[in-house]
């Protein structure tokens, strides 16, 4: 098969003939559609000082996809050959305290599909059965499939707090930021504003039905408030960029008692004002990956019922194109200027 091969510790790709996975009697096989490129998938290409802490190359990388189920184990009971397919890609134990207690998400020997295992940059890829999210809703395109991984991202970060009738800031105009405008208004909330300092992203942020998209490089987040005729802070905040100064600035625009969901990984130290922190009583959320399954059921849900929500998550889809032209994409996708990028690996 074809793959995007890390063959060592070092940057770049190459897309090669590899083996293809065989599954095992609790796996599924699965006949890649279309792939995500992730920020994750980035950081493997570079080979820069995050990806050198936690990857083992060689590796097959990527984890956000669609596809077909071709071959189930023996073991496999509800998945069939012919379904249509996302997954999940954190592989849990099974076994400690948070897994046997149902948190799987807080795993403490997660395992990452395409980080610590073989993903789905590849004409085929090979989960555990338990990792498998089968599409029943025919209107589930292979496009949109291939991002229900970042899009549970945003409904996990979005749907921390309760947000009917709240005014919401969003730090981060990518597509999971992007995506969480399209949640958060369908969830309820009143005013949404959303920061970055791309103008295509706050372009998009704005038909996905942001209130205000500021452009933080000419303006400050206050000037916004007042814009949009807030008088004590936003109730509840979501931290999509990782960059060392959205945290503060979200801070200091929280209304007393706000609730703060932080995706983003920092690049660097960030400096907080605790003070403000304790004496505001603000809450502060770590958000990894998705609620397992909780967040998957939420997406589908509201995915079928909602046809404003799917345009919308689906338009943040800007580029398809043939997995050969992978390096083109990962381009566009380093570029920061655009949503998401989809390699479509039935144009091989």
């Amino acid at each position: 098969m074809k793959a995007l091969y890390k063959a060592g510790p070092h940057a770049g790709f190459e897309l090669v003939d590899r083996p293809e996975p065989e599954a095992g009697p609790a796996d599924v096989k699965i006949r890649v559609m279309t792939t995500g490129i992730c920020g994750t998938d980035l950081h493997i290409q570079s080979w820069d000082a995050w990806a050198q802490g936690i990857i083992e190359a060689p590796l097959i990388a990527g984890h956000e996809f669609y596809g077909e189920v071709v071959a189930v184990g023996e073991d496999v009971r509800e998945v069939k050959v012919g379904d249509r397919v996302s997954g999940e890609g954190h592989v849990v134990c099974g076994i400690c305290r948070n897994c046997r207690a149902g948190r799987r998400q807080m795993c403490i020997h997660t395992v990452s599909v395409g980080v610590q295992r073989d993903g789905a940059f590849a004409e085929y890829v090979v989960i555990p059965e338990t990792n498998v999210w089968v599409h029943h809703d025919p209107s589930v395109t292979p496009e949109l499939g291939a991002i229900f991984d970042p899009f549970g991202n945003a409904v996990h970060t979005a749907l921390s707090f309760p947000l009917v009738g709240e005014d919401v800031l969003i730090t981060g105009a990518g597509p999971i930021g992007l995506m969480a405008i399209a949640v958060a208004r369908h969830a309820g909330a009143r005013k949404i504003a959303i920061t970055d300092v791309s103008r295509p992203r706050l372009d998009l942020a704005r038909q996905l039905g942001a209130d205000l998209a500021i452009d933080v490089s000419t303006t400050r987040v206050r000037d916004a408030q007042r814009e949009l005729g807030m008088r004590e802070g936003f109730d509840v905040g979501m931290e999509m960029s990782g960059h060392p100064s959205a945290l503060p600035e979200m801070i200091d625009n929280m209304n007393h008692g706000g609730r703060i969901a932080m995706l983003g990984l920092p690049s660097q130290e960030i400096t907080i004002d605790w003070g403000k922190v304790v004496t505001h009583m603000l809450t502060l959320k770590g958000i990894y990956g998705r609620e397992m399954y909780e967040t998957w059921y939420a997406m589908s849900a509201m995915l079928s019922s909602n046809p404003v929500l799917h345009a919308g998550i689906s338009a943040v889809v800007t580029d398809t194109l043939s997995a050969t032209d992978w390096e083109k994409g990962f381009d566009i996708a380093r570029s920061g200027v655009g949503g998401k990028v989809v390699l479509d690996w039935t144009r091989l």
